[in-house]
């Protein structure tokens, strides 16, 4: 027998699952393995790929009323950032690949997403609402920084005056301050950033391509320091993981300005429940069961609830604890603050990409 795959560092999948819409899977026998590990040889592809999609249609209409949003833009699917407990990961299976390594290591980059943006914003037909950057997966992983695609919508959003809200882990955000500060005279922005905790020990396992812990702390005071309204999700809330840190986080992120914080609890729906479960007994053996178990006691003896109303804060005593801490914490830390509801008004008068005169 060959010995267990090392942990992949820089990761967070440790392998690629079986696509459930596959008529056929495949496995690695022990001989190649074996193989492999003789050559020192890679078992599988460690790089990152990017493939060119042209969709057709570029806003979504979010059917759930657990997420707080009516519209969502991806311009990516995929996400390098690899956050092993990711809801998304289940997407890129309708795309044809794995919800494991596959979802971190192909990223499918839709390239007419300025196009369509701009053709749905003026529509006659389209009535302005907030759409979120993005709801899938973030506007600002890796490749952004070279493709821009996002920067790019952003200023399609300034140019037609139409509201957006965006939500990330990665401090390249501030790349597009200049065009934020513009959008926020028009009160046209809130920004969402995802801080699930305080340790870099804990954020190099769970999101393991994402900025740091202190570069997203940054990135919250430097928006706020601007004016920007700044939203704090703390997402997921993992039982014995970091869910010990709900007081000291909140406090240091109001410390550094945000208006308010958000939180969800785990979750691990469709194939998500298999991968987390390999990733945590490789990353914390001597509490993975115990883990895995609160998680199911959450979610009514399993480690997922598809239930809109419940799915995202979960039931029981441990669900009411956390739903508790949060609303002292608020109390304490963020009383009187609040985001100011985005402008839906200027974007009529902008529909040909100027203002109306007549």
């Amino acid at each position: 027998m060959s010995k267990p795959q090392d942990y992949i560092k820089g990761r967070g999948a440790q392998s690629n699952v079986p696509n459930r819409f596959d008529a056929n899977t495949h496995e690695f026998r022990d001989d190649f393995l074996n193989y492999c590990a003789a050559e020192g040889d890679d078992v599988q592809e460690s790089r990152t790929v990017t493939i060119d999609t042209f969709p057709k249609t570029i806003v979504n209409k979010v059917e759930s009323p657990d997420v707080g949003m009516a519209y969502s833009l991806n311009p990516y699917q995929g996400c390098e950032h690899g956050c092993i407990y990711c809801y998304a990961r289940n997407s890129h299976e309708y795309w044809g690949f794995s919800p494991g390594l596959d979802f971190e290591q192909k990223i499918l980059v839709k390239r007419n997403a300025v196009e369509l943006l701009e053709k749905k914003l003026r529509s006659k037909n389209w009535q302005a609402a907030p759409i979120v950057l993005s709801g899938n997966t973030d506007c600002y992983q890796p490749v952004e920084k070279q493709l821009e695609i996002t920067r790019k919508l952003l200023q399609t959003f300034l140019k037609y005056r139409h509201p957006v809200g965006i939500i990330t882990k990665n401090a390249l955000v501030l790349r597009d301050l200049d065009i934020l500060e513009e959008l926020n005279k028009d009160h046209l922005i809130h920004v969402n950033i995802s801080i699930t905790s305080l340790r870099e020990e804990t954020r190099r396992i769970l999101e393991p391509r994402t900025a740091s812990i202190k570069k997203r702390l940054e990135t919250v005071e430097k928006l706020s320091a601007r004016g920007i309204p700044v939203n704090v999700m703390m997402a997921p809330i993992i039982p014995s993981v970091n869910s010990h840190e709900i007081m000291p986080l909140v406090k240091e992120i109001a410390g550094r300005g945000a208006l308010s914080v958000g939180y969800t609890i785990v979750r691990l729906n469709g194939a998500i429940g298999g991968i987390f479960t390999d990733w945590i007994k490789k990353t914390m053996p001597d509490r993975g069961d115990k883990v895995l178990h609160q998680i199911e006691n959450i979610h009514g003896g399993s480690l997922n609830d598809s239930r809109f109303g419940t799915r995202m804060k979960g039931e029981g005593e441990f669900a009411d604890q956390v739903k508790q801490q949060f609303k002292i914490a608020r109390n304490l830390y963020l009383k009187d603050r609040q985001r100011r509801v985005l402008n839906c008004n200027l974007h009529e008068e902008y529909k040909d990409g100027q203002m109306k005169l007549f």
